[in-house]
């Protein structure tokens, strides 16, 4: 039987005193895979909590595991069953593989029970969640051992995936504020274009548009609008709409990894020796959400072809679908690639997305980059 652990509050505590400091240096995670470890007889744990991006639980923290099988850990609720119960049931969930419960593969995506976790002859999963929003898992075990968990620990356990829920509730709630800040200041930059540019570009167009002839100093009038009009919409396209993006959590490389996995119908075509510039990061991850976003809602593709290429003086990213019907489908939507154009204006670029032929629906970033 596993020897008591002493300290349990004093672990606890500390955490909680650390909260911003470790959340801000992206360790907090790591720390309650500590503690899983430190206050119970489990020897490696990994935090894994849902990611919108990838479609699926992906990594966050780990004590004991390994580098090379943190990359590839990874998967949905419905090829997980352990994980699934675990949340519905809110309760630590364990699993002897040496009993009753038999094969791993049962509990756990095939592709880990036969080749990752073989040693695994007992393992458990603590579920994290808050407000009834399932925000991922942890798993743990002792690399072979299998006796059971005692009461002990399972309290413990469910206590620091609710310290782990709180944190990542408090996250989300960060960024979807500011996300709702980003759109509102995009709308506001929309709206001062229309009631000031859009209307004085109308006059000018009302005024070339008259039957009569423009004398010479109405058409200088005219061409002095227009300049005017150009110099303010340049003024307000290029000026700062936020704060500079915060660092992104893996490379768009990693985000397409992971995604071929979960995505069969995608493809990528990389060119040989082109690198994503570190300061265009946030914008090519947020062309590429939104363009597979607008696949998911709109279409039913059979293949998806992302392509990243650069020329030297130009980086550019196209992600291309078919199943996109006649069109009809994806009329009045495009918001958020709207609002990734306009993000791209911050680098000197643009997003453009159309239908390029038939059934087939494309959405295309450009950047400049070097001096």
């Amino acid at each position: 039987m596993p020897a008591p652990r002493a300290g349990t509050v004093e672990v606890l505590v500390g955490l909680l005193a650390e909260l911003d400091e470790a959340t801000e240096s992206g360790v907090f995670y790591d720390r309650v895979c500590q503690s899983v470890v430190t206050l119970t007889s489990m020897k490696r744990a990994v935090l894994l909590l849902h990611d919108e991006t990838y479609r699926s639980v992906i990594p966050v923290g780990a004590s004991g595991i390994a580098p090379e099988l943190m990359k590839r850990i990874g998967g949905t609720i419905d090829e997980t069953p352990i994980a699934q119960q675990a949340l519905e049931e809110d309760r630590v969930v364990e699993v002897n593989v040496n009993g009753v419960d038999g094969n791993l593969a049962k509990h756990v995506p095939a592709r880990y029970a036969d080749a990752e976790l073989p040693e695994s002859a007992y393992l458990t999963c603590t579920p994290i969640s808050a407000a009834r929003r399932w925000l991922g898992v942890i798993f743990a075990d002792r690399e072979g051992e299998d006796f059971p968990l005692d009461d002990g620990e399972r309290e413990t356990m469910m206590t620091l995936g609710r310290l782990a829920a709180l944190t990542a509730s408090v996250e989300h709630s960060t960024e979807q504020r500011e996300s709702e800040r980003r759109l509102h200041e995009r709308v506001e930059l929309t709206r001062d274009l229309h009631e000031n540019a859009i209307q004085r570009l109308f006059g000018v167009a009302l005024a070339l548009g008259s039957e009569e002839d423009l004398s010479a100093t109405e058409r200088r009038r005219c061409q002095e609008e227009l300049r005017s009009v150009v110099a303010d919409l340049r003024n307000a396209l290029t000026r700062p709409l936020e704060n500079p993006a915060r660092p992104t959590k893996a490379c768009l490389g990693e985000l397409l990894d992971r995604l071929v996995e979960r995505r069969p119908e995608l493809r990528v075509d990389w060119a040989d020796g082109v690198a994503v510039p570190a300061d265009l990061e946030p914008v090519a991850q947020l062309v590429l959400n939104e363009a597979l976003r607008n696949v998911d809602r709109h279409a039913k593709p059979t293949a998806i072809d992302v392509r990243v290429a650069s020329d030297g003086e130009t980086f550019s990213l196209s992600i291309e679908n078919d199943g996109a019907g006649d069109g009809r489908s994806t009329r009045g939507s495009g918001l958020g690639l709207r609002l990734a154009a306009l993000e791209a204006l911050r680098y000197s670029g643009l997003v453009e997305f159309g239908s390029p032929d038939g059934d087939r629906w494309k959405v295309r970033l450009v950047v400049p980059v070097g001096d």
